[in-house]
């Protein structure tokens, strides 16, 4: 074993502290008190099958609840009766693990918790970013111990995910854990007293149909959900979201564009990255083009489309592609749509929005958008032509046909007046739909409009909806 700076004993002190469960058989009562997100039924699974013989590696944004997750993966362990000195927890940004190899943290584990078997362990390696080369090594974890589950996890969502494309290949199994939907922010603050079952008369609902129980509480949840709800630490802290500047943007928007990127991608200039994320953040949910994104934020077109693919790969932006009136996709995309992926992103960087302010519109546009992204089988377009748009089109892999239209609206106004929902109805009779849904702040109700049927529900019934049947169709 290679020589370091701390000695093995220290090494293995450390060890034995962050794994209290190999002496009192449970884990420590601060991570026990929080409530699992819904994620996790979907997560778990992979750590319990062994007959796959891959590494999990858990991957997502700053501050969405991976490490609880892994914490929450120990206590499920414990409860399904795997040894408590079987399950090793490391996090690799504590310094005096820096630039030990995955193995040799391994083997002193072994020695620390008084378990030398190879077989059976459950090896949790948390921020494994910081460890240079983190994906050679555990790759050969995976092909050396055959009888033990590693789990890998970083916040550096862009690094991690580009490393295991490049090296992973048939050794790691990757898993994205969003920031939170609505349906789970509903979840965890314990008001499912809001949700009551009920149907609606509209195919684009893929699953079960949830309505309001008291919708003007409801809205209220919805409007703290899309300034503060996208982190789980957020939601039931008032002091950050009294000052959300400093919490998100300082830990999570800085680090990812100070650090993450320009460590990964060689950006020398970050202040220029730091001017495109802010505008795209202003504008979230209009459309742009490259020349006129170049304009407002001052970044050369030369790079300003590396840089969008740099912020998706860090998951903090999210581009839709546009269609025609007639659905037809465009050869040259000059035109798109930049969504966060995250609403509360603005609100870290400019300020809460409330229910009346003139940005409410696009930014319930981003949350809504933001829940059907968590769909890896579904891609989002809109329409746009000379004398119309239309929010949300879905369009069929098996026929490049329209499936379903949403006009997204933070306003009752078009449920009285559903003939001023134009663009809508042009659409729909363009494409052989006959009905299609429009959201609103309040109101339900089913309307005619030039013979489309249009459904109205609220804005945030609807956000909840896609948020629970997009978890419940990966399941």
């Amino acid at each position: 074993m290679a020589l370091y700076p701390f000695s093995e004993t220290q090494i293995i002190a450390r060890l034995q502290f962050e794994n209290p469960w190999w002496t009192t058989g449970k884990l420590d009562a601060y991570y026990a008190s929080f409530k699992p997100r819904l994620y996790f039924d979907l997560f778990y699974p992979l750590i319990k099958n062994t007959t796959v013989h891959r590494a999990a590696v858990l991957m997502g944004p700053r501050r969405v609840g991976k490490t609880v997750m892994l914490y929450h993966t120990i206590q499920q362990l414990i409860r399904d009766g795997v040894a408590p000195t079987k399950i090793l927890y490391a996090s690799i940004e504590t310094p005096i693990y820096n630039n030990i190899p995955l193995s040799d943290l391994f083997a002193m584990a072994k020695k620390a918790s008084g378990n030398a078997d190879d077989s059976g362990w459950y090896i949790i390696y948390d921020e494994i970013q910081y460890l240079k080369d983190w994906e050679v090594h555990l790759k050969t974890l995976v092909d050396t111990f055959h009888q033990t589950k590693f789990i890998a996890s970083g916040s550096a969502a862009a690094a991690l995910k580009l490393k295991s494309n490049e090296s992973g290949a048939g050794r790691f199994t990757d898993f994205m854990l969003p920031p939170l939907t609505f349906h789970e922010y509903i979840h965890l603050k314990d008001l499912a007293q809001l949700i009551r079952p009920d149907t609606i008369n509209w195919k684009g609902n893929i699953g079960a149909f949830s309505a309001a129980s008291n919708i003007t509480e409801l809205n209220r949840h919805f409007i703290e959900y899309v300034n503060f709800g996208g982190y789980p630490e957020v939601i039931f802290n008032e002091e950050i979201q009294g000052n959300p500047g400093r919490f998100m943007r300082a830990d999570i928007i800085d680090k990812v564009l100070l650090r993450d990127l320009p460590g990964l991608y060689g950006i020398q200039d970050v202040q220029e990255l730091n001017s495109l994320f802010t505008t795209i953040a202003w504008n979230s949910g209009q459309e742009c083009s490259i020349d006129e994104l170049s304009k407002k934020s001052g970044v050369k077109k030369t790079i300003l489309r590396q840089y969008l693919t740099y912020l998706e790969a860090a998951f903090l932006v999210h581009l839709v592609k546009r269609v025609d009136q007639k659905a037809g996709r465009f050869q040259r995309e000059n035109f798109f749509k930049i969504y966060l992926t995250n609403p509360s992103l603005r609100s870290a960087l400019f300020a809460p929005l409330t229910a009346e302010a003139d940005g409410m519109g696009a930014i319930v546009e981003t949350a809504i958008f933001s829940q059907w992204m968590q769909r890896t089988s579904f891609i989002p377009y809109y329409g746009r032509w000379k004398n119309g748009e239309v929010d949300l089109v879905s369009i069929s892999r098996k026929n490049n046909k329209p499936n379903w239209a949403v006009e997204i609206k933070w306003s009752n106004r078009y449920f009285e007046a559903p003939n001023e929902l134009k663009s809508l109805t042009s659409f729909c009779q363009e494409n052989g739909l006959n009905q299609a849904l429009a959201t609103t702040i309040d109101k339900t109700g089913l309307k005619k409009s030039n013979d489309i049927q249009i459904q109205f529900i609220p804005a945030s019934v609807y956000a909840y909806n896609v948020g629970k049947n997009t978890l419940e169709s990966q399941k």
